[in-house]
């Protein structure tokens, strides 16, 4: 377990890289430190520069004594942000802390008007600290001490102070660590993509000795050790490539030279490559911030560029409890299970292995090739060149175009890493967790060839979205209030043959019509039940239909022709008469 030593130097280490890459410029930053009595190691000083920065980092404390009264420093950190205008409304602290006290200042916090973001560092954080957060308007954070999760770093990289403006912010696209053996490696590939690549930094942190690094650019030019900007005292070491940095693949190698193992992060992060194009984000978040089991949680990551969604990336979420359990899960845009739309952009999956205690989020997303595409989509408004006002003719700006007929832009090859808010799990002691069914199928259609009918649909799982199922119930009926009212009445369709795959997977289904009697035109109705292997049932999919259009019977006595003779003697008659009354109303 993390000494206090070693909780300090966490903290130095998240500090460092917040100051000296992610806030950014032009911005006022001041520093607070606290323990039984709180304060001010730097007032509020002016981002212009690597010397103001420089100057903050030298300010950070270095050793802890004392005890943790959070009061006082929450005082002692108001009265530093109101050095510049006298009010700490819209102002923003990040409240870090590896202790507990007794609080009684939350009415303070409400009243300041400033946006407190909580980070509980260490395996007993204050309660009070995720109250603190939401009656502000921040948010609440708990990492873990442990080197190798990277997570107090991730949580610094996340906090970004700005005007909204996203090609000033710092956008993390890679996060990674491990816990080396002696002479084993951290390798890795992280894609610069075309939207970002000023300020590009790799950052290493090392738990004993600086590894050997290697970086290579897509181009081959190499960056070793001797290029990296190392803190002795924090034990990092940083590379800032100059200028915009090459798009496409970069790949690392750090190598534990050690006998013995160590732990290596490597964390890389950039900004807009140029102040008209803005860089594609993503956003991470849980349905809900504490659960208590009797209800599934669902995971989301949003990806877009400026509000215009990127599909078809490969996004996959870690959540790791504070016991250690780490759970790993593919988030789907795909219309299925927790995902509400097809590729909106928005990446969802059940979370349903609950487990009792704090919880962390955190998202890896990947686009690869031509495979991963910025959805922007057709108005379907219709382009008006101009108006008129008072008589005279005022222009629209030119209708916007595309570089190319498709509206879906290729984003190519792109790396993002971005963590959500901790959650709480309580779960009620001595009682088992409930079994969720699978989830509903909202995906099924249907369609019919001479009297085979094809069904597809996206696979449930065995609780929710996640595992496999046991069976499907499939049925139909001519009679669409049967089959959405009274599944059961409707008729049942012979599926035993048919082993549902994995959650996720495509599934397909045929059968021929047999002994119906058919109209000239019948429609027919279908919809489908997962069962899991605790007899569990989902929900009624969505009902999916066909036409089937029966070749017209002759009848006795009269054929074809007769039929349109008689339609063509009819149409000449009422030709005839519609001549009659136009005349006469002339």
């Amino acid at each position: 377990m993390c000494q206090e030593a070693c909780l300090m130097l966490r903290q130095q280490q998240a500090a460092s890289i917040f100051l000296r890459t992610i806030i950014e410029d032009q911005s006022l930053v001041g520093i607070v430190t606290f323990s039984s009595a709180a304060q001010s190691l730097r007032p509020l000083t002016l981002i212009a520069g690597e010397a103001a920065r420089e100057i903050l980092v030298n300010a950070l404390p270095s050793t802890a004594s004392g005890g943790t009264n959070i009061c006082a420093g929450l005082a002692k950190g108001f009265e530093v942000l109101r050095q510049d205008d006298g009010n700490t409304t819209g102002d923003e602290i990040i409240f870090l802390t590896d202790g507990e006290s007794e609080v009684n200042c939350l009415e303070e916090v409400a009243q300041s008007s400033a946006v407190v973001q909580t980070v509980a560092l260490g395996p007993s954080p204050a309660a009070v600290l995720k109250t603190m957060s939401e009656i502000s308007g921040g948010k609440y954070f708990v990492a873990s001490e442990s080197l190798d999760s990277n997570e107090l770093v991730n949580v610094f990289a996340s906090l970004t102070a700005s005007d909204g403006d996203v090609t000033l912010q710092t956008i993390q696209l890679e996060s990674s660590g491990k816990k080396t053996n002696g002479n084993d490696r951290l390798i890795g590939i992280v894609s610069v993509d075309k939207t970002v690549g000023n300020d590009t930094t790799f950052l290493v942190i090392y738990e004993n000795n600086p590894p050997n690094i290697m970086v290579r650019s897509p181009t081959g030019t190499l960056y070793d050790g001797s290029k990296f900007k190392q803190d002795t005292a924090a034990k990092t070491l940083s590379l800032e490539i100059p200028g915009t940095a090459e798009t496409g693949d970069w790949e690392y190698s750090l190598h534990n030279t050690m006998t013995s193992p160590q732990s290596l992060t490597m964390t890389v992060t950039s900004r807009a490559a140029r102040a008209d194009v803005a860089p594609i984000t993503v956003k991470a978040h849980m349905s809900q911030q504490s659960g208590d089991g009797s209800k599934p949680m669902a995971v989301f990551a949003e990806v877009n560029q400026k509000g215009v969604p990127v599909t078809k990336a490969e996004v996959w979420a870690t959540i790791v409890s504070s016991n250690g359990d780490k759970e790993e899960l593919r988030l789907l845009d795909n219309g299925a299970g927790a995902d509400i739309q097809k590729h909106d952009g928005i990446y969802s999956r059940y979370f349903t292995n609950l487990k009792d205690g704090k919880h962390n989020l955190k998202v890896r997303v990947k686009g690869q090739g031509d495979k991963a595409r910025a959805n922007r989509g057709k108005s379907r408004a219709m382009y008006l060149p101009g108006y008129v006002i008072d008589g005279e003719l005022k222009l629209n700006p030119p209708k916007p175009t595309f570089s190319g007929n498709d509206p879906q832009m290729d984003v190519g090859n792109f790396s993002r890493t971005a963590i959500g808010e901790s959650f709480i799990i309580s779960l009620p002691p001595g009682v088992s967790l409930p079994k969720f069914p699978p989830c509903r199928i909202t995906d099924l259609t249907a369609k019919i060839e001479d009297d085979q009918v094809f069904l597809n649909w996206t696979a449930p799982g065995e609780d929710l979205d996640q595992g496999t199922a046991t069976a499907y119930e499939i049925r139909m009926s001519e009679d669409f209030e049967v089959i959405r009212t009274n599944f059961s009445d409707a008729q049942l369709i012979n599926s035993s043959g048919l082993p549902p795959h994995e959650a996720g997977s495509m599934e397909g289904f045929s059968f021929i019509l047999d002994n119906i009697t058919m109209n000239r035109i019948r429609v027919l109705f279908f919809a489908i039940k997962a069962e899991d292997k605790h007899y569990l049932k989902s929900d009624v999919s969505n009902i999916a239909q066909v036409y089937k259009i029966e070749p017209l019977v002759e009848s006795e006595g009269m054929n074809v022709l007769t039929i349109v003779l008689c339609v063509t003697g009819i149409i000449v008659t009422i030709s005839i008469l519609a001549g009659i009354i136009i005349y006469f109303k002339k």
